[in-house]
């Protein structure tokens, strides 16, 4: 075995080479108070006589969360809602002197805000509770034993767990140079999670009661030191058996352990020193390092000592890397799409090429482009497995459990590029979806069929141009749909934004919407609820719809295609040419801070939703 100044050189050479995915899961693990909670104790350090406003927030819920409760229990249901009611009121009257940018009388998210911030979201569920166990007392009760039993859950799903899984990380970094957030899910991936949880919660029964001996809480934490690094290899044993496994690998090893535990204490008094900034961002994660070097070390002996509950210890690759004929046993199709020639695909010269290369646009779509974007999407989905079959990652079709296949967010090919004619046809669809939208949502809220748009004709243009300026500004992220997501969000925000300043401009003043008094809004153009539908909505255009129109639309022929996009075009650009002189206004369309006005906080007024 190696010595623990050769260990602690290869812990901090690894940590060296995943520092931020090892202090990112220590991190994770303090958040969720799994492990190192002391490691934020510099984020609630203050000033004597000095509270942040975090703690004032927290403070105002509980104390209102608290009086509602109370009222509750003591009088009623209606005397609850009676004390929501008047912390909402004094809650709105103060958002009405803050920033505007938090307002809190409209929208979604304002009234998700409001539910929770003044105590009636607790009403809402023990009256639920109520109406099915027939009683307000009988419901408060069912209300407090659920909470307790969803805080158990909670503990047992996550908090418990957690550590399997920030195990499983430091150990795929043991030997491997890449290890992707995605790896958190490991035992989401073999469909483990639960018996993990089970094995690590039986650990936790074992240890509590052995701890009233005394002794035993010495002893067997040591005992059971190996379980987390364990379950995170093999998560298919039993309790017993993953128990069993650790007290017969820390035979002989619990004085050591101790010792090498103690070789960390210069390092905890540091943390202590800093409220825990120290250990944040370099002990813990070296210690968990350590400590997965140490693992492995007592693995191989367990391996070499012939120990016959050695046999559960199944995942090799995690310690040394396979063979290349191993790898290309299980990555053949991978290796096949890497080792293959780059398709035969001949750039287009000039300002095409640039169209094409950087914003996914074609003038005249070639049997040869379409091949290329098959190429193109084929890449894609070999991608995640290229780093495991040239040994950079871990393999993940080596472990003796398949696991789960990441599908792709569509069968659609979404890696292509699409025609001029494609781009206008999809500006069209969708601007008629849009309006159909917004028509639909206004019939609903008020009960009034009204044509919504600054135009006379049924399209909302700004949902058109945002859909080809997604498929085109972000070609080239379609790819990474975490960052598509973002980028969505950024680049439509920015276009209803300006869409609504020129707008004002452009027609002497009149607002066309407003998200005044919603939660997360920048001057009533933008609010944070828009954004995330923008942002949903765009990945559903990117991954879903776009391409399957695309597909529908390469069944006319191009001459038919061009000459409606033509017809329609024309007819837009009257539209637009008319409305600049005669713009549609009226009830439902420009009346937005009538509308406003007449509704109760927390609800969505009618005309607020209106684009161009």
């Amino acid at each position: 075995m190696k010595t623990r100044k050769e260990i602690k050189r290869l812990a901090r050479a690894r940590l060296k080479k995943h520092y931020f995915i090892f202090v990112a899961a220590c991190l994770m693990a303090a958040l969720l108070a799994s492990e190192f909670r002391s490691a934020l104790g510099f984020v609630s350090a203050q000033m004597p006589g000095q509270t942040s406003p975090a703690d004032i927030k927290t403070q105002v819920l509980d104390v209102a969360w608290d009086n509602v409760f109370q009222a509750i229990s003591q009088d009623s249901l209606q005397a609850g809602q009676a004390v929501a009611d008047s912390a909402l009121a004094s809650d709105l009257a103060q958002a009405e002197k803050g920033n505007p940018m938090f307002g809190r009388t409209r929208g979604v998210l304002s009234g998700v805000v409001n539910q929770i911030t003044s105590g009636s979201l607790l009403v809402t569920l023990v009256s639920a509770a109520a109406s099915v166990t027939g009683s307000e007392s009988a419901g408060l009760a069912a209300l407090i034993l659920l909470a307790a039993l969803g805080m158990a859950a909670f503990w047992m799903l996550v908090q418990n767990l957690f550590p399997v899984a920030v195990r499983r990380v430091f150990l795929e970094g043991l030997v491997y140079d890449r290890v992707t957030p995605q790896r958190f899910a490991f035992l989401l991936r073999v469909r483990c999670w639960l018996r993990a949880a089970w094995i690590m919660l039986v650990k936790y029964v074992f240890y509590t009661l052995w701890s009233l001996t005394g002794v035993g809480m010495v002893i067997k934490r040591y005992s059971y030191y190996l379980v987390p690094y364990i379950v995170a290899e093999n998560p298919t044993l039993t309790a017993r058996q993953a128990i069993t496994l650790s007290r017969r690998m820390m035979q002989g090893h619990k004085w050591q352990c101790f010792v090498m535990e103690l070789s960390f204490v210069g390092w905890d008094f540091l943390a202590g020193l800093t409220l825990g900034l120290s250990g944040l961002v370099y002990s813990n994660p070296y210690k968990i390092a350590f400590f997965s070097h140490y693992y492995a070390e007592l693995r191989a002996e367990a391996i070499r000592r012939g120990l016959p509950e050695a046999k559960w210890l199944w995942d090799r690759y995690l310690y040394e890397k396979p063979s290349a004929g191993r790898i290309r046993q299980s990555y053949g199709d991978v290796l096949q799409v890497m080792e293959s020639p780059e398709h035969d695909h001949r750039r287009l010269p000039g300002w095409r090429g640039f169209l094409a290369d950087n914003l996914g646009i074609l003038l005249l779509r070639r049997q040869q482009d379409r091949a290329f974007e098959q190429y193109l999407s084929q890449q894609v989905r070999v991608r995640s497995l290229v780093d495991d079959a040239q040994g950079l990652a871990y393999p993940v079709r080596l472990y003796p459990i398949p696991e789960e296949q990441r599908r792709s967010p569509t069968a659609l090919n979404y890696m292509r590029r699409y025609s001029v004619w494609s781009l206008l046809g999809i500006f069209f669809c969708l601007s008629v979806l849009g309006w159909l939208w917004e028509v639909g949502m206004h019939l609903v809220s008020t009960g009034e069929l009204v044509n919504r748009g600054f135009l006379h004709g049924p399209w909302l243009p700004i949902y058109g141009s945002g859909a080809v300026l997604i498929l085109t500004l972000l070609h080239r992220l379609r790819a990474r749909p975490a960052l598509e997501f973002g980028a969505t969000v950024v680049l439509c925000g920015f276009l209803e934004y300006m869409t609504s300043w020129v707008m004002e401009l452009a027609t002497g003043g009149t607002k066309w919407w407003d998200y005044s008094g919603y939660f997360l809004n920048l001057n009533g153009r933008i609010c944070a609820e828009g954004l995330l539908v923008f942002g949903v909505g765009g990945l559903a255009i990117v991954y879903f719809i776009a391409p399957l129109l695309d597909t529908l639309f390469s069944r006319i022929s191009e001459k038919k295609l061009a000459a409606a996009c033509c017809l329609l075009l024309a007819v837009f650009l009257c539209d637009a040419a008319y409305s600049q002189y005669s713009p549609n206004t009226g009830r439902g369309v420009t009346d937005i801070e009538t509308a406003a006005a007449s509704q109760l906080p927390g609800s969505l007024p009618s005309g607020t939703s209106t684009h161009t």
